[in-house]
């Protein structure tokens, strides 16, 4: 029974959790992208706009259900609710620190790619069932979209097993563990494609095309009202945080702390050095929000800034209390403060690069895909293999196997772009292209 018990809890607070950290992801997000534009972001519905995600939560569920009349109502009232569930599904076998995990899988970064790829089918049965050209052609794109780059990050994730020699999420953190580096530093370019790839399986800017306002009004979610369309906003969220907890524990070692190589400890205590750097790291956060406290310009602002500062010192306090319990409450608590941040950073790379490049046109899209990355992940993986080997029958040093085999990476890299890849074309080519397709188009 408690066996049990403790995946049920896990998937009960994962389910809890969700749809509220997605809506304060939102908020960040507009944040972010407020503070890179000079201005304030939302700042009406509560103190410094805290509240606005449950004000658009309750918006969405009050408005009104539309659904189009020679729509199919019951593939589009279940094509959101697909998405979301394999997104929330994706989750079972994710570790979230060395304890809280629902199903520990020896196939478990199999079982999730797999379940994550099952949500084009709710992107793609709901472009469909709207009977709508803007949909339909959204949905299409979608699908072109996620074929094309999940075979790119597969060519990059090939590139861990290899390393790592296991499927289970939890071993390919212990092998980083063992090995005494992160993924991230033997397999750049396995890293470097796996992030573009995600971008784009996550139909985020710049590869937000089946969504791309300017030409198809909405794409797939044009029919979509109410709290419909929010769950596909719910399910892409989820799916950021599911690719980001897969680059997280495959490349940048998952719940362990930087330089898990040096353990020394302060005189007389069994309290590792490094292992202090979370609760310094929260106290600098609360001093921070402090300082910024008076600086507010309202009263109510500056009671949010402090409550929050008062926050960051009680989870200081948590994680410096934790150094004291027992090793496994200290990898526990350790363990998600860092498995977290990762992957905050890796999701604010996201929002980064959203408001930085524009969006890209189709067929560079598939382009940068096909003829670029899945190449380039070929290379990748035949050169670790061939380091792998070296290491093995010659005992080479890890990194100075991976250092040759990774420069003619990066060289095939530089031919492919100089000689292969035209990503960008002048507004002459584009038309002479379309004067090649419609005749009398360029008159």
């Amino acid at each position: 029974m408690r066996t049990l018990l403790i995946p049920v809890l896990c998937a009960v607070v994962i389910v809890a959790l969700l749809p509220l950290i997605a809506g304060y992801i939102v908020l960040v997000e507009r944040k972010v992208m407020a503070h890179m534009q000079a201005r304030l972001g939302p700042m009406r519905v509560g103190p410094h706009g805290l509240l606005q995600p449950i004000a658009d939560a309750l918006k969405l569920m009050l408005k009104e259900d539309v659904i189009p009349t020679n729509a199919d109502r019951l593939i589009f009232w279940f094509a959101p609710v697909a998405s979301v569930a394999a997104a929330l599904v994706a989750y079972s076998a994710m570790p979230i620190g060395p304890a809280f995990q629902i199903a520990d899988l020896n196939v478990g970064l199999l079982f999730i790619v797999a379940v994550s790829s099952l949500g084009i089918y709710g992107v793609v049965l709901g472009g469909w069932a709207s009977n709508s050209h803007y949909s339909l052609l959204g949905a299409m794109r979608s699908a072109a979209q996620l074929v094309s780059y999940e075979v790119a990050a597969g060519l990059a994730l090939v590139s861990v097993l290899l390393l790592a020699g296991s499927l289970s999420m939890k071993e390919i953190v212990q092998a980083q563990l063992d090995q005494g580096v992160w993924f991230v530093f033997y397999v750049p370019f396995g890293f470097f494609i796996y992030l573009v790839a995600s971008i784009a399986e996550t139909n985020r800017a710049p590869f937000d095309l089946p969504e791309a306002d300017s030409e198809i009004v909405a794409g797939y979610m044009t029919e979509y009202s109410g709290f419909r369309w929010a769950l596909y906003f719910l399910a892409e969220y989820a799916n950021v945080i599911v690719v980001a907890g897969v680059a997280t524990t495959l490349f940048f070692g998952g719940w362990l702390r930087p330089l898990t190589r040096y353990h020394d400890h302060f005189p007389g205590t069994h309290v590792e050095l490094l292992d202090v750097v979370p609760a310094f790291a929260m106290i600098a956060l609360a001093l921070y929000c402090f300082r910024l406290a008076p600086r507010q310009p309202l009263r109510v602002q500056k009671r949010v800034m402090a409550a929050a500062g008062v926050k960051c010192v009680l989870f200081a306090g948590i994680l410096f209390a934790a150094l004291f319990g027992s090793d496994a409450v200290r990898e526990g608590v350790h363990g998600a403060f860092w498995f977290l941040a990762k992957v905050g950073a890796y999701i604010y790379c996201f929002m980064w690069f959203r408001f930085t490049f524009p969006r890209y046109r189709f067929d560079q899209l598939m382009r940068l895909s096909w003829q670029f990355l899945i190449p380039l992940g070929l290379v990748n993986v035949i050169g670790v293999a061939v380091a792998i080997v070296l290491r093995e029958r010659w005992d080479w040093n890890p990194f100075f196997s991976l250092v040759p085999t990774t420069i003619v990476t990066l060289g095939f890299a530089a031919w492919l772009t100089a000689d292969k890849l035209e990503l960008s074309g002048t507004d002459e080519d584009i038309a002479a292209e379309s004067a090649a397709v419609l005749p009398g188009s360029g008159e």
